[in-house]
């Protein structure tokens, strides 16, 4: 059989991939793109980030119509219907994979589903429901992603078991749910499930959720996860689990003590691991490291100079944007353009009630590289657009250098933060300073005042809230 042969083959259709290969095809290359699923989007669009977000969203009504009743304005008990929830949530999914597979085609980039698997550094052999095809090219770019890791001890072969993929299939509503592990995706799938109805512990091994999020911004988090969650425990690990019926039983430890529990569900959100096995990387030059991720250099080039890899494979955050962002640097390395992915700004967002999002950097980051740095923080309390919404729990906090005054890093807790992060990323990208913010006009009453008022208590001159000291500007 004649090989398929390429200037560029993308391994992968999650944002990443499809980046990339749209890219290269606007630049004038020749692209096939593969991928094992029907439907491009990958992990992010049609069981991550994507149908996430559309539940909360929706769950999100539930809180609001509960606690309108305070402003004056009464609703009956919601009445769920899982099969629409589910119904309208596939909906977004599947309009989002019809856009992308129209600008796929519009873009004259070939698809090809398939399991890939490198035969060499420069052939690809794809198994498609039509039989094995191979692809020769120039140039390859790895961006497979990565799923859901579940440690053995938990990996009962029972479906009450839940990954993060499981558990937005939203089968059930479980009277008990129990979710192992205190980070983004612990505590955006325990908020969707309480908000449903269900019974949530959430059990972390650590000290804090969230862990590496700066703690003025993860407080506000804390307390509400206190008030919808039956419980929030702390330093505490799941021993053992096993099936007992139509339940699972847990074993759990903390303080020295075990005790067992019994649960309907339990959901296991404990990291990512890379998609690199049974890819053929052996029968090329790409090496790993030890944890698993495909080692690149600044172009994203691999140690095979024929293969890119980009995204959740590489290591590093595990976001979507990055990978975009990663995948424009891949194209113009290979293109010949001078590009390196150095000293990017990678915001991140977690989608919780409140919503937490940061770039550059943060105050914990700042005393541990023992970098000199101001911190001013306007509360939202002091918001009057966050007091109409109801939701003056949040916080903007600007990490400032002293010297030159330069925003080096932001960091955003409230409603809608994920919104309103991208100016802290175009502050700190562009090497604003404080000054460029507080004298840029916002519109008012915004939550984007937020920035330009705790910029100004930087200079002790904010409107809404007092300072404790003034600071004369540069000149």
């Amino acid at each position: 059989m004649e090989p398929l042969k390429t200037d560029i083959v993308v391994v992968g259709a999650g944002p990443g991939g499809y980046a990339a290969a749209f890219y290269a095809a606007d630049k004038g290359k020749k692209v096939i793109l593969v991928d094992r699923e029907k439907r491009l989007g990958g992990v992010c669009l049609n069981c991550g980030c994507i149908p996430s977000k559309a539940l909360l969203h929706a769950t999100q009504l539930i809180r609001e119509a509960s606690e309108s009743h305070e402003r004056g304005i009464s609703f009956v008990q919601p009445k769920i219907s899982l099969g629409k929830l589910r119904s309208w949530k596939n909906s977004v999914v599947e309009k989002l994979s019809q856009g992308l597979s129209g600008l796929c085609q519009k873009r004259g980039v070939e698809f090809l589903q398939g399991r890939a698997h490198f035969q060499d550094s420069q052939t690809l052999r794809v198994e498609t429901s039509e039989g094995q095809k191979f692809i020769t090219y120039e140039k390859a770019i790895i961006a497979v992603g990565s799923k859901p890791a579940i440690p053995p001890a938990f990996d009962l072969g029972n479906k009450r078991v839940m990954t993060s993929t499981e558990a937005l299939e939203i089968e059930e509503i479980p009277k008990n749910l129990l979710v192992v592990g205190g980070g983004y995706i612990g505590m955006e799938l325990g908020t969707v499930y309480a908000m449903l109805g269900s019974s949530v512990v959430l059990t972390e091994a650590l000290s804090s959720i969230l862990v590496g999020v700066d703690t003025d911004l993860v407080r506000p988090v804390m307390r509400y996860a206190e008030k919808a969650f039956k419980a929030v425990r702390l330093n505490t690990k799941v021993v053992k689990m096993a099936t007992s019926g139509k339940q699972i039983k847990v074993v759990l430890a903390a303080d020295g003590k075990q005790k067992e529990e019994m649960y309907d569900r339990v959901l296991v959100s404990v990291g990512r691991v890379p998609n690199c096995k049974d890819l053929g990387l052996e029968d090329t030059k790409v090496t790993l490291d030890d944890k698993g991720f495909i080692q690149v250099n600044s172009q994203m080039q691999t140690s095979d100079p024929s293969i890119y890899a980009l995204g959740d494979v590489v290591g590093g955050a595990l976001l979507a944007h990055k990978a975009s962002k990663e995948a424009r640097v891949a194209v113009e390395a290979i293109i010949g353009e001078s590009s390196a992915f150095e000293n990017v700004i990678i915001p991140a967002v977690v989608f919780t009630d409140p919503e937490v999002a940061w770039c550059g950097l943060t105050e914990a980051e700042a005393k541990e590289k023992g970098i000199k740095v101001q911190v001013a923080r306007f509360p939202w309390a002091a918001s009057g657009r966050a007091m109409t919404l109801d939701r003056p729990d949040g916080l903007t906090k600007l990490i400032i250098e002293p010297e030159s005054e330069r925003v080096l890093g932001v960091g955003i807790v409230g409603t809608g933060a994920g919104e309103l992060i991208s100016e802290g990323v175009l502050a700190v990208e562009m090497g604003a300073t404080a000054r460029d913010i507080a004298e840029s006009v916002h519109p008012h009453p915004t939550l984007s005042e937020t920035l330009m008022e705790c910029a100004e208590v930087f200079y002790g001159y904010p409107t809404h809230t007092v300072a404790q000291k003034k600071r004369t500007p540069l000149p």
